[in-house]
């Protein structure tokens, strides 16, 4: 039956078995090129993760370099197996497509596969293509198909080979992880994060190597590198360059690298090499910390009460008193890390270190100090601190403004300066005295303190002016010590004295005698000056004699130089002889037991002496000077050189009248202290008589047999015997030169009975029985000898009365007489009142010294 052209065309259909063939084809071409695909991106992971790996072991592989590597990885799964799975699956997912593939090993059979493959989709209709035809060529096709096999149409594949590749890769990479762990585990890390801040694993691996390393500027320095404990790999030397310098080799000793590098002065890169690590450090010269300021903070013992006390240490000592603490503070030009003083570590605060307390103890010590900055850099060697200990040192106590020896009366007052002084504080001053009473003298020697200020801790010096009265305290004529004390604040310490000044404080009779000592040195002096005065005269008379040119001449003045030179020191000793005159004046006035005809010619003498020392030698000093004059003619030469001696004259006869007058008034001064000396004399025998008829219950013993107190007594009792029967020959002997020089016959009269009583040898006697225990015998004569000697003495005192009466007393006073006698009064007025104001003075003290409080011991 013939075909139906009006039917639609029927496709021709590719035959099964020539299907099969062709699926089997592309599935085993698939297979190979996924296959080719998938190993050749594992292999390029693994690749590059090696190379990431290898490079590790040379350097520090950079960042970006890493990044590269992934990239070059990772492209092969993004771009190359996309791009092989396109040209090889999906370009040959049809039958024409593997036909055209098969056509490249087997042009003939893939052209015809290339037919059946038109054949099936052409469209044409049973009119213009017979299907049997169609069927019959495909079967014939599908035949010669199944006699070959399509395998080998396949194109070259490598997959097998990739396989053992990425096999004997991921066998080395096991192996790899295997033998080194760590650094495939730190490689593997940094490869697949780049920019990690994962640290290259090495095999020699290092302990604590800085990325930046600042060191001394200008100075060597040494870089130690440690090996850490896990390191894998000991090479036996190290390399380390320093920027472009030579480089330093290190030989490992001691599980180290020692490197030396000289000073430098510019910041530079250092490159430590050691097997396969590698590091860079950036060193930075920079100066040593230095110590811009050292203080101390001393804490006193707490017995001183005084709060702390910052010093400054730039000396590098810090004393302190024993039994202290000490903080020592540095303050560094940069912020410190670390500081130790000795074996100490230091507190930080900043650039500033401070020491715990530090004892100060007895001996000295020094401290060494060092520090670290922040940068690590030390600081110099050899800082240290000195700590010397202080002994609390006792106070000084000084008295100023009197001398050491003064002698006054009773009611006299003395004024001098209380000066204590002590490192750190006082606590009161005063004063204290102690006084020793004559052999002859009754009754309890005085002795007593007064506290005059009270100090505080923070007072190291403390002053008082004081007014000292001995009748203030009631204490009677004796020599008396006066000393300032001090006392500190160190317990048990005490009180501490200046040197003492003595007062010998005198009964009228004593102070008498004591003035005509003074006296008759006066006169002594003035009777001195009159001599050399005179002597100045004869000089200047020789060069009046000489013509008006010889005076003028060199020779000329140089000897009136010499002449005036020497007048001008008669002049400075006679103005200090008539102060001393005056003073004894003063003195002898206050005495009260000096008679008024003394006074006058000691008055009389005293305004001569007064006159020659402000006028009259002056006065020949200038006209020498004159006489000198260059401008001076000779004749005007000659003219003062004669008025020079006319008034030199005048005051060496001015001199020999005062010096009568002080005789005349010595001599009566001489006469009245004989009274005073056999005064005493008698009181020292009337004493000895005390002393032996207290005694009298040891009369019988023997001298061993007293008691120790008994023998004491009398061995005094004796000692002043003896020096009683020495001062009465004295007292002889001096009445009859007295009497020489006088020719007084009531001084005869006295030195007669002396020589007729035999006064001297019956002292003597007293003193040999004393000593041979009769005391009774022996107080017996002496009150004998006592009541003589008080005869004496009142018959001299009447004859000075009745000579003395004639003065101002009787009806033949003149007005001069009267005139001196007011002034007398006038002056015992005035010095009544001083006295007065003086008392006031040292009552104010002592009240002051009670409202303070204060302690007074009379």
């Amino acid at each position: 039956m013939a075909d139906d052209p009006t039917k639609p065309p029927t496709d021709g259909v590719i035959p099964e078995s020539l299907r099969r063939q062709l699926e089997a084809f592309r599935r085993e071409l698939w297979r190979r090129k996924i296959t080719e695909a998938v190993l050749a991106a594992f292999f390029g992971l693994i690749v590059s993760f090696f190379l990431v790996f290898i490079l590790d072991r040379f350097w520090t592989t950079p960042g970006p370099l890493r990044l590269v590597a992934l990239l070059g990885g990772i492209s092969l799964f993004a771009v190359f197996v996309p791009l092989w799975l396109h040209r090889w699956v999906w370009k040959h997912r049809r039958e024409g497509q593997l036909a055209r593939l098969i056509a490249r090993r087997y042009p003939g059979l893939g052209d015809r596969l290339l037919g059946v493959v038109e054949l099936e989709k052409q469209t044409e209709t049973s009119e213009t293509l017979s299907p049997r035809l169609r069927a019959a060529a495909m079967e014939a096709v599908a035949a010669e198909v199944e006699r070959r096999k399509l395998d080998t149409a396949l194109p070259g594949s490598k997959h097998r080979r990739w396989m053992l590749t990425v096999g004997a890769t991921v066998l080395i990479f096991i192996a790899a992880i295997v033998i080194a762990p760590k650094a495939m585990l730190s490689s593997l890390r940094r490869w697949i994060s780049p920019f990690s801040a994962t640290e290259r694993y090495t095999f020699t691996i290092l302990r604590d190597l800085p990325p930046k390393l600042y060191v001394p500027q200008g100075e060597a320095f040494s870089l130690p590198v440690t090996l850490a404990g896990d390191t894998e790999w000991k090479p036996s030397s190290g390399t380390a360059r320093y920027a472009s310098q030579d480089p330093v080799n290190a030989a490992l000793e001691h599980g180290g690298y020692h490197f030396d590098f000289p000073g430098q002065r510019d910041p530079g890169r250092l490159v430590v090499e050691i097997g396969d690590y590698t590091k860079a450090v950036d060193v930075l010269p920079t100066l040593r910390p230095a110590v811009r300021k050292t203080t101390g903070l001393v804490q006193f013992p707490g017995y001183l009460q005084i709060p702390g006390r910052e010093v400054d240490l730039s000396t590098g000592v810090v004393q302190a008193v024993q039994g202290s603490k000490v903080k020592i503070t540095i303050d560094a030009t940069r912020d410190l890390q670390r500081a130790k003083a000795g074996v100490q570590e230091m507190s930080i605060d900043g650039p500033s270190a401070t020491t715990p307390p530090l004892d100060v103890v007895e001996r000295a010590g020094v401290l060494p100090l060092a520090w670290t900055d922040t940068l690590g850099l030390d600081g110099a060697k050899g800082f240290q601190v000195r700590i010397d200990p202080l002994p609390d040192a006792p106070p000084s106590a000084y008295i100023q403004g009197i001398d050491r020896q003064k002698v006054i009366l009773p009611e006299e007052t003395v004024d001098f300066e209380a000066l204590t002084e002590d490192d750190f504080g006082i606590r009161e001053m005063g004063i204290e005295w102690s006084g020793e009473l004559p052999s002859t003298a009754t009754g309890k020697a005085a002795s007593g303190s007064l506290k005059l200020l009270t100090g505080g801790p923070d007072q190291p010096r403390l002053s008082q002016k004081v007014a000292f009265s001995p009748a203030t305290f009631n204490i009677t004529p004796q020599k008396l010590t006066v000393r300032v004390y001090v006392e500190d604040y160190l317990p048990d310490r005490g009180r501490i004295y200046s040197q003492p000044i003595t007062l010998h404080i005198l009964t009228r009779d004593e102070h008498a005698q004591m003035l005509k000592t003074r006296f008759d040195r006066s006169i002594g002096e003035l009777e001195d000056l009159a001599r050399k005065e005179r002597n100045l005269l004869e000089e200047n008379q020789r060069l009046e004699k000489l013509t008006p040119e010889e005076l003028q001449s060199e020779d000329g003045k140089k000897r009136l130089q010499v002449q005036q030179d020497a007048e001008r020191q008669q002049t400075e000793r006679m103005k200090e002889l008539s102060q001393k005159m005056e003073e004894l004046f003063k003195d002898s006035a206050r005495n009260g037991t000096i008679d008024k005809d003394t006074l006058k010619k000691m008055a009389e003498a005293m305004k001569s002496i007064d006159e020659l020392a402000k006028e009259d030698l002056p006065g020949v000093d200038k006209k020498l000077g004159d006489a000198q004059d260059q401008r001076n003619t000779p004749e005007k030469s000659a003219k003062d050189m004669k008025e020079a001696t006319e008034r030199q004259e005048q005051a060496v006869e001015k001199m020999q009248k005062a010096a009568e007058k002080a005789n005349d008034a010595n001599q009566n001064f001489e006469a009245g202290t004989f009274v005073n000396r056999l005064k005493k004399a008698a009181s020292d025998e009337d004493g000895v008589h005390i002393a032996l008829w207290d005694a009298k219950a040891n009369l019988g013993l023997r001298t061993a047999e007293l008691d120790p107190h008994d023998a004491g007594l009398l061995q005094d009792a004796t000692r002043l015997q003896a020096n009683t029967s020495s001062d009465v020959r004295w007292i002889r002997e001096d009445l009859e030169h007295f009497f020489a020089r006088s020719n007084k016959p009531a001084f005869r009269e006295i030195v007669d009975d002396m020589n007729s009583s035999r006064i001297e040898m019956g002292l003597e006697e007293i003193r040999t029985r004393m000593q041979a225990q009769q005391s009774f015998i022996a107080a017996a004569a002496a009150k004998k000898w006592s009541a003589k000697l008080t005869e004496w003495a009142k018959k001299l005192e009447g004859e000075a009365q009745k000579n003395g009466g004639g003065g101002a007393g009787s009806g033949n006073g003149n007005q001069e007489d009267e005139d001196f006698e007011f002034m007398l009064r006038v002056m015992k007025m005035v010095q009544q009142e001083q006295d007065l104001r003086a008392r006031t003075r040292s009552l104010e003290t002592l009240r002051r010294a009670y409202e303070s409080p204060a302690e007074a011991k009379p």
